[in-house]
C-alpha cells in the first residue's frame, strides 16, 4: 500500500486533474486535425515545396518569437484562464489557416497559432505542476500522456474527414468549435486564486520554510538590495534544464522527421514497414509516460531520467552501430521510452527554481525548448547531406548521453517521514 491511500485528495483536486487532463487533451487534438491536411492545403494554394516549407515553418517560429510572453500572461490572468484563452485563439488561428487562400495569410495563421499555442504549452503545464503539488505526488507525465492521445485523437478526426470528403473549413470549424467548448467547461472545475496560493497544513509549513531559505539566498546574493536576483547556481541548474528538455525534443524530432525517411532511404524497408519507426517512438513515449510518474515517485527524477538517458544513448546507439531494419525500430522505441519524462521533469524543476517570479523557469524552459524543434531538421538534414542521415541520426544517443551528464540537477528520491512510513506499514496490515 502506497501513501497515496493515506493521503487521498479532495474532490476539487480530482476535478482539477481532470479538467486539466481536458486542456491537455484539446492542445494535442487541434493541431493535429490541421497536419493531414496540408497536402490538400498545399495544392489548394499552388505552391512549390520551397514556398510550403517557409511557410509551415511559420508555426514554430510563432511559438518562439512568442514564448517568453507566457510567463506575463500567467502571471496576469491565471494558467486556468490563460490556457482556455489560448487555446480558443489556437482554434481560432488554426481555422483561418485552413481557409487561407493566399501563402501570406496562411503563414501569418500558422504563426499566431504558434505563439498561442506556446501559450497555451506553458499555462496549462503551469496550472498542472499547481494540482501536483496539491496531490503531493508526481501526476504531470500522465498528463502529457494524455497530450499524445489527443494527438492521435485528431488525427484520426481529420483522416476520418478526408474519407468522408468533409471540406476543409466545415472540418476545421467542427473541431475548432468542439475543443473550444471542452476546455471552456474545463475551466470551472480548474483550481480557483492565485497560482502562488500557500499550502496548507504540513505543505504550509514546508512552503514556509522554502520561502525563508529563498529570502535568505536573495539577500546574499543582492547583498541586502531586496530585490529577486539568480544567483549563479540558479543559472547553471536552469541552463542544465533547458538543455535536458532539449535533448527531448531532439530525439522526438528524430522520429517525427528522420525515422521513415531513414528506414526507407538507407536500409531499403518498405515504406508500410519504414512508417513503424516513428509509431515505435511515439508509441513506447506514451507508454512511458503513462509509467512515468510511478517511477519517478518511487525512485526520484533524477534516477528515472538518468535511467532513460542511458536507455535512449544505448539503444539508439546499437541500431546505428549495426545497422537493420528490427533493430533500427527498436532502436526508436528505447529512445522513444527513454526520454517520455524529459520534458515534464524540466518543467516542473524550472517552476520550483528560487529567484525567479512565479511560471518564468517553466517558461524560459518551454521557450528555448523549441528552438530543437525549429533547428534540429535543417542540422540533422545538413549532416545528411555532408555524411549521410545515418551519422545524422547520432544526435539521438548523444542527446541521452547529454542526459545521463545534466541529470544531477534533477530532484532525487524523497524520503519519507518515519512516521508516515509507520503509518503506511500499519495501514498494509
Amino acid at each position: 500500500m502506497t501513501i497515496d491511500v493515506l493521503r487521498r485528495p479532495g474532490l476539487a483536486e480530482r476535478q482539477a486533474r481532470a479538467a486539466v487532463a481536458v486542456l491537455f487533451f484539446t492542445n494535442g487534438a487541434l493541431f493535429a486535425n490541421l497536419l493531414p491536411r496540408y497536402p490538400q492545403i498545399k495544392a489548394d494554394l499552388g505552391i512549390g515545396n520551397a514556398a510550403y516549407g517557409l511557410a509551415v515553418a511559420a508555426f514554430p517560429a510563432g511559438a518562439v518569437v512568442a514564448g517568453l510572453a507566457a510567463g506575463v500572461l500567467v502571471r496576469r490572468l491565471g494558467s486556468a484562464r490563460a490556457a482556455v484563452a489560448s487555446t480558443l485563439l489556437t482554434a481560432a488561428g488554426i481555422l483561418v489557416a485552413g481557409l487561407s487562400q493566399s501563402v501570406v495569410l496562411f503563414a501569418m495563421a500558422l504563426f499566431l497559432a504558434g505563439a498561442m499555442d506556446a501559450f497555451t504549452d506553458v499555462a496549462q503545464n503551469a496550472h498542472g505542476l499547481r494540482v501536483q503539488r496539491r496531490y503531493g505526488r508526481s501526476i504531470i507525465n500522465s498528463f502529457h500522456a494524455i497530450w499524445s492521445i489527443g494527438a492521435v485523437t485528431g488525427g484520426a478526426m481529420a483522416a476520418g474527414a478526408i474519407a468522408l470528403d468533409l471540406p476543409l473549413g466545415v472540418h476545421l470549424l467542427i473541431s475548432g468549435v468542439l475543443f473550444g467548448i471542452a476546455a471552456c467547461v474545463a475551466l470551472r472545475f480548474c483550481l480557483p486564486g492565485p497560482d502562488t496560493e500557500p499550502a496548507e497544513g504540513t505543505e504550509a509549513k514546508e512552503a514556509k520554510e522554502t520561502k525563508e531559505t529563498k529570502e535568505e539566498s536573495r539577500e546574499k546574493a543582492g547583498a541586502g538590495s531586496g530585490r529577486s536576483v539568480m544567483t549563479s547556481r540558479t543559472r547553471y541548474v536552469l541552463a542544465a534544464l533547458v538543455l535536458i528538455a532539449t535533448a527531448g525534443t531532439l530525439v522526438e524530432d528524430a522520429g517525427n522527421s528522420w525515422a521513415a525517411l531513414y528506414l526507407s532511404d538507407s536500409l531499403n524497408a518498405s515504406a508500410a514497414l519504414a512508417a513503424s519507426g516513428f509509431i515505435a517512438l511515439v508509441g513506447a513515449q506514451f507508454v512511458g509516460r503513462i509509467l512515468g510518474d510511478r517511477l519517478v515517485d518511487r525512485f526520484g527524477q533524477r534516477a528515472v531520467a538518468r535511467a532513460g538517458g542511458f536507455i535512449a544513448a544505448a539503444g539508439m546507439g546499437l541500431a546505428l552501430a549495426v545497422p537493420t531494419v528490427p533493430g533500427t525500430i527498436l532502436g526508436f522505441a528505447a529512445a522513444g521510452f527513454g526520454v517520455a519524462t524529459l520534458v515534464p521533469a524540466a518543467m516542473h524543476e524550472a517552476d520550483e527554481l528560487p529567484g525567479l517570479k512565479p511560471g518564468s523557469g517553466l517558461t524560459i524552459v518551454s521557450w528555448l525548448m523549441r528552438l530543437g524543434f525549429l533547428l534540429s531538421p535543417p542540422i540533422v538534414g545538413l549532416v545528411a547531406d555532408e555524411a549521410g542521415l545515418r551519422l545524422g541520426l547520432l544526435v539521438v544517443p548523444l542527446a541521452g548521453a547529454l542526459v545521463v551528464v545534466l541529470a544531477g540537477v534533477l530532484g532525487a528520491r524523497k524520503r519519507r517521514p518515519a512516521s508516515d512510513e509507520g503509518q503506511e506499514s500499519a495501514a498494509a496490515r
